[in-house]
C-alpha cells in the first residue's frame, strides 16, 4: 500500500495540494486507498513512503504543499481531520490502540513499540495481518533495530515505516542497511523538519535522474606553473568511468577521473579524485556548485560517470598542496571552456564511451589536441554557487 508516497527513483503523480497555508484549494474528497503496483514488486522497487502525525496547521499545509497528503491522529482529534479534510485532500488514518484504521474503519497498518531485543524477535513477518508495519523505536537504540527490521522483513509484501521524530532520524530509517525501511511516519510540529526531510527526498530523487554530458574537443593543452590543488577524499568508492564534474567556469564543467586504476608505480586510490586547483566550481547536489577550497569533511559532492549517472557521496578529507599545473582548453559549438589540473600520469580526463573502444580516460600527460571528453554544459552565472540569470563573461 502506497499512501502518500515518494520515490527514489521513479516520480508519482503529485496530489493537488494547498497554495498557500491559508488558502483552500482543493477538494475534500479523500483518496482511495489500495496497494501501488510497485509495492506489490519487489522490495528494491517500491515507492517510499511518507506519512505525517501532526496537530500543527502551518506543518500539515507545508506537507500537504510538497506531495504529502497522508496523515496519522488520535481518535480525539477527528475533528481537526475534518478540519483539514475540508481544506486539502488528504487520507486521514486514525491510531486506535496497536490498530491504525481509515475513515471507512478498514484496517490500514498495525502500530508495534519496540523497546527491547525481546520486542524485535517477536516480530514475525508472517504473523502480521494488515498491509503496513508502522513501528515506534522507543529508547536510544535505533539504527541496528531499524537494520535488523530491514534484514527480517525482506520477504513481506507489506510496508514497513518508522516513526520519526527528525529528519535527520527519517533519513537513517530510509537509509538502513542501504535498502532502507519502505517509509517513515514523520511525527514532528517543527516547519523546518518538513522542509528538511522533502530536501533529502528531491536529493536522493535527483541521484537517480541522469544529466546530460556533450562532447567537446581539445582545442589547447599546455603546462604553466604551480599552483595550489585539491584532492577529494570520499566516503564512497568510485570504479572506472567515474569522477566529479569540475572546471574554471561553471557554464561548462569536465568530468575529472578518480584515481580507481592500477598503475605500475602507485596504488589505486578509488576514493581519490585529483580534481584541480583551489578556484575551479565544483558539483555538488540541488544543481549547485562549489569552489573545490570551500570543500571539507561533511560536505557532498555529485559522483558522475560518462553516460550521465549520477549519485550524491559525501567528503571525507580534502588535501591542498602545490603542485605543477597543465592548462587543459576544449571547444564545444563556438564556446571554450578551460580547467587546471595537476600535471600527473594519475590525472585524466573521462572520454565519451564508444562501442568499438574500450578506453574511458586519458591522462592530462597524453592528452592532444583533436581528443574528445564529457562536458557537462549548465548556466554560468552563480551567486553562492546557485544558477541565477544574469549577464557574466568568463575568460
Amino acid at each position: 500500500m502506497a499512501l502518500g508516497s515518494f520515490s527514489f527513483c521513479q516520480t508519482s503523480t503529485p496530489p493537488a495540494s494547498v497554495s498557500s497555508p491559508g488558502r483552500a484549494s482543493c477538494t475534500s474528497k479523500h483518496l482511495a486507498i489500495k496497494m501501488s503496483k510497485s509495492a506489490m514488486g519487489d522490495k528494491k522497487d517500491r515507492l517510499k513512503m511518507v506519512w505525517v502525525w501532526t496537530e500543527n496547521k502551518e506543518v500539515f499545509c507545508a506537507s500537504v504543499e510538497r506531495g504529502w497528503n497522508t496523515f496519522l491522529f488520535h481518535p480525539k482529534n477527528r475533528q481537526l481531520a475534518n478540519d483539514w479534510s475540508s481544506i486539502s485532500t488528504i487520507q486521514p488514518l486514525f491510531l486506535e490502540g496497536s490498530h491504525v484504521m481509515d475513515e471507512q474503519q478498514k484496517k490500514v497498518a498495525i502500530f508495534y513499540n519496540v523497546s527491547s531485543p525481546q520486542d524485535l524477535q517477536t516480530l514475525k513477518p508472517e504473523e502480521i495481518e494488515a498491509d503496513n508495519l508502522i513501528i515506534s523505536f522507543q529508547g536510544e537504540w535505533q539504527v541496528i533495530p531499524a537494520e535488523n527490521i530491514v534484514a527480517a522483513f525482506q520477504g513481506f509484501k507489506g510496508a514497513v515505516l518508522a516513526v520519526s521524530t527528525s529528519s535527520t532520524d527519517a533519513q537513517v530509517f530510509l537509509e538502513a542497511l542501504e535498502q532502507g525501511l519502505d517509509g517513515v511516519v514523520l511525527k514532528v510540529d517543527k516547519l523546518d523538519e518538513i522542509i528538511r526531510l522533502k530536501g533529502y527526498v528531491e536529493r536522493r530523487n535527483a541521484d537517480c535522474t541522469g544529466l546530460e554530458l556533450t562532447r567537446a574537443t581539445i582545442s589547447k593543452v599546455e603546462v604553466v606553473g604551480m599552483g595550489d590543488r585539491v584532492c577529494v577524499d570520499l566516503c564512497s568508492i568510485m570504479r572506472p568511468g567515474q569522477g566529479l564534474l569540475v572546471g574554471s567556469f561553471a557554464r561548462g564543467l569536465f568530468l575529472v577521473h578518480s584515481e580507481c586504476l592500477e598503475t605500475n608505480y602507485i596504488a589505486s586510490r578509488p576514493f581519490r579524485v585529483n580534481a584541480g586547483p583551489v578556484h575551479a566550481y565544483v558539483a555538488i547536489p540541488g544543481g549547485k556548485t562549489s569552489y573545490l577550497s570551500e570543500l571539507c569533511a561533511g560536505r557532498e559532492v555529485l559522483i558522475v560517470d560518462q553516460n550521465g549517472s549520477q549519485r550524491t557521496a559525501t567528503v571525507g578529507r580534502v588535501k591542498i598542496e602545490s603542485r605543477p599545473l597543465i592548462l587543459v582548453e576544449a571547444k564545444e559549438g563556438d564556446e571554450t571552456y578551460n580547467i587546471f589540473l595537476q600535471n600527473a600520469e594519475t590525472v585524466g580526463l573521462i572520454c565519451p564511451s564508444r562501442d568499438d573502444d574500450a578506453k574511458t580516460v586519458i591522462p592530462v600527460t597524453s592528452l592532444k589536441v583533436g581528443d574528445e571528453v564529457l562536458l557537462r554544459k549548465q548556466g554560468g552565472a552563480r551567486h553562492t554557487g546557485i544558477e541565477i540569470t544574469e549577464f557574466i563573461v568568463e575568460k
